[in-house]
């Protein structure tokens, strides 16, 4: 064995260099390595050659066979070195948070994978959403709207100030985009009689589409963009400022996703026929995500569910049982339903979609995804086959007026 490791508690970094740079097996494809170099063995040339890094590689990788103990087998076996992660005791997390934050109202939902934090006030939220972020859970804050000034996010006062503009609209039945004035679309938004109909006189159901989005929101609205940042759940974690906030502290060569903020607004499917339809289809995003529902308009028109039938139809829903209770709370106004799955099912949602796409006769291309392109709205039925036929269970979740819903990156769902 080479010296480094008969003297493992004195080896220092350069005895590492000495002793291992005459010794690497420069090109080797030895399954021992444990590690594949980083950059290509070529150079542009085509000649064969060595760079730096590739030797680093083959250092480091010299390193760690030299670790293995001499009781153990020599030949790494790469499963067996993959320690599982210990399956989750829901019980003892919920006792353990109920003892340690005892001063913070809050509850689980869904199965316990969703954190509820219940006053919005609580400067000690932000102790409990990180145990809560570091499992990859959703968190649900209630009550931001109450920070906010109500007036300057109603649908009226939004199209007064910016009817004028020029935005996407997006048809969400038949994916159809179309560059047109914003105030036709705030004009049907609780007036079901001012909205486009399609061919067969049913009536449109519209968004519209992040506008405006990022700097553009700055500029165009910095009143709302201020009272939105001063009402931001989890400041240390979602402000701009937080210290926790990673992606506002990266320098500047870093490629940052768009943080937004961003409007998402629609129109609601209670007024459509087809309710197996949503305004924003199955996805992932790539940044972690804070959403807060700032406004939702009642509409008024013909073939519209009442009010009591919204509610009965959220009711057939799979729902934890505080949500149902939520509902039947006159001072709650609920505005979305969201179903979330956590990003490890990704793969398994794929796979059952192209399957149904395939049942359903349509052409599956290997270069098309169906989560990446956004092409499904995953209905009832098909969530109950997503679950029977995969194990996949569905987080469902209803966002009422001042909710904030907060996902971490990765995590799929449809609004």
């Amino acid at each position: 064995p080479p010296a480094s490791q008969n003297n493992e508690q004195g080896s220092t970094l350069r005895d590492l260099l000495t002793t291992t740079a005459g010794k690497l097996r420069l090109g080797s494809t030895d399954a021992g390595i444990a590690f594949a170099p980083v950059y290509s063995t070529g150079t542009a040339s085509g000649k064969s050659g060595r760079t730096m890094p590739n030797i680093l590689d083959d250092i480091i990788a010299s390193v760690v066979e030299n670790k293995i103990p001499p009781n153990r087998a020599p030949k790494i076996n790469v499963k067996s070195e993959i320690k599982e992660e210990p399956k989750e005791d829901k019980k003892t997390i919920q006792d353990d948070c109920s003892k340690r934050y005892s001063d913070i109202p809050y509850s689980w939902i869904c199965d316990k994978h969703v954190l509820w934090l219940r006053d919005h006030k609580n400067t000690n939220n932000w102790k409990l959403f990180k145990e809560c972020w570091k499992q990859g859970r959703p968190v649900l804050v209630s009550g931001m709207h109450k920070k906010m000034n109500f007036s300057l996010w109603k649908a009226e006062s939004i199209s007064l100030d910016f009817g004028n503009q020029q935005a996407d609209i997006l048809n969400c039945k038949d994916s159809i985009i179309s560059n047109t004035n914003v105030k036709e679309f705030w004009d049907g938004f609780e007036d079901v009689s001012k909205r486009q109909k399609v061919k067969n006189g049913e009536t449109a159901l519209l968004k519209l589409k992040d506008w405006p989005s990022g700097e553009d929101f700055k500029t165009m609205m910095p009143a709302r963009y201020e009272d939105l940042l001063k009402s931001l759940p989890l400041p240390e974690y979602c402000s701009p400022e937080g210290k926790l906030n990673l992606a506002s502290h990266l320098p500047g060569f870093f490629v940052r996703p768009d943080l937004g903020p961003r409007l998402c607004s629609a129109y609601g499917v209670a007024a459509t026929k087809d309710h197996d339809i949503g305004t924003t289809n199955l996805h992932i995003e790539v940044s972690d995500v804070v959403n807060i529902l700032v406004y939702v308009g009642i509409a008024k028109g013909n073939g519209v569910l009442s009010k009591s039938g919204v509610l009965k139809k959220l009711e057939e829903e799979d729902l934890d049982d505080l949500l149902r209770k939520r509902l039947k709370d006159s001072s709650e106004l609920p505005g979305a339903l969201w179903h979330i799955y956590a990003g490890k099912d990704a793969d398994k949602i794929r796979e059952f979609l192209q399957k149904i796409a395939k049942e359903q006769g349509l052409e599956v291309l290997p270069e098309h995804d169906p989560i990446r392109d956004q092409s499904w709205y995953v209905n009832k039925k098909l969530r109950q086959r997503l679950f029977e036929e995969y194990g996949v269970k569905t987080c469902t979740v209803i966002q009422f007026l001042g909710d904030a819903i907060i996902l971490p990156a990765g995590a799929l769902h449809q609004v």
